[in-house]
């Protein structure tokens, strides 16, 4: 009996796509690895998606291999909310700064304004809200710690990149295991917020950057993983070899050359051909 894959194969052979490797990596056939031999991967992608949506995947033109460098978005990500809307409920706002919030996930809105008007939307918040939503609402999405354990157990260096706030990300890198954090700093004063931020704003651009910077410290033909959800991950998950778009809005999955739609984040090593023996448990 043909398979969705043997479809998928087919379908890619008539347009003259050649498939050096493909298979699925575990027994209920939802998590598909495939390596390239030509063709393009964005036409390969829409060609799956037919046979294969949703699923979780991974393409790459070459043989696939344990990262040097994995960076990470954080909400929505490595944890399972979105922290500025979660905060605005202390404050009552919530379904004010939630819209905006997604609005800007799906590439609606600038980011830069959009961080700002939410932001200041928290003005005269205590600054002790930020603690309490911490502790009360913010949790690592599953797998988050294993994946993190198990690239660093292979020596693969770990950055959480947000446009979040260090306020949250400081803490949940720590508790993730990632070496370095990058994110956004929240004004306060008197133990209150301001509605204001401190310093540069981290975009999409400083993702990539950081990405990149990250890579000239690693050497020649150091390969790169990415994951994130929103508009804002879209050029660190291009720029990376191995971009995963996290059950993401649909610009950045259609820009990523990896999706995690089914699965938990494990999935991304199963992906790496890393056998769970090798797992480091969160």
């Amino acid at each position: 009996m043909e398979t969705r894959l043997d479809a998928a194969k087919a379908a890619l052979a008539d347009q003259g796509m050649e498939i050096a490797m493909a298979g699925m990596l575990d027994f209920c056939g939802d998590v598909l690895q495939i390596s390239l031999a030509s063709g393009r991967i964005d036409a390969l992608l829409e060609v799956l998606d037919t046979y294969f949506s949703p699923a979780d995947m991974l393409v790459s033109k070459g043989d696939i291999a344990i990262p040097r460098l994995f960076v990470s978005d954080m909400d929505s990500t490595m944890i399972g909310q979105e922290c500025i809307d979660e905060l605005a409920d202390y404050a009552g706002i919530k379904p004010q700064i939630a819209e905006i919030t997604e609005r800007a996930m799906q590439g609606e809105l600038d980011f830069e304004s959009a961080l700002r008007e939410r932001v200041g939307l928290l003005e005269g918040l205590d600054e002790s809200a930020i603690e309490q939503c911490l502790d009360e609402r913010i949790s690592p999405m599953s797998g988050a710690r294993t994946l993190v354990r198990t690239l660093r157990s292979k020596g693969c260096r770990t950055v959480l990149v947000t446009g979040g706030f260090h306020h949250f990300a400081d803490p949940v890198g720590e508790q993730l295991g990632f070496e370095r954090v990058v994110g956004n700093r929240l004004a306060v004063a008197d133990g209150k917020l301001t509605g204001g931020l401190v310093g540069a704003i981290t975009d999409s651009s400083v993702k990539k950057r950081v990405l990149e910077e990250e890579l000239v410290s690693l050497g020649d033909n150091a390969l790169s993983l990415a994951t994130g959800d929103g508009a804002n991950d879209i050029p660190m998950i291009e720029a990376a070899d191995y971009g995963i778009a996290y059950r993401a809005k649909a610009k950045a999955r259609a820009a990523a050359n990896g999706r995690i739609d089914r699965g938990d984040l494990t999935s991304i090593l199963k992906l790496l051909n890393i056998p769970e023996s090798d797992w480091v448990a969160g």
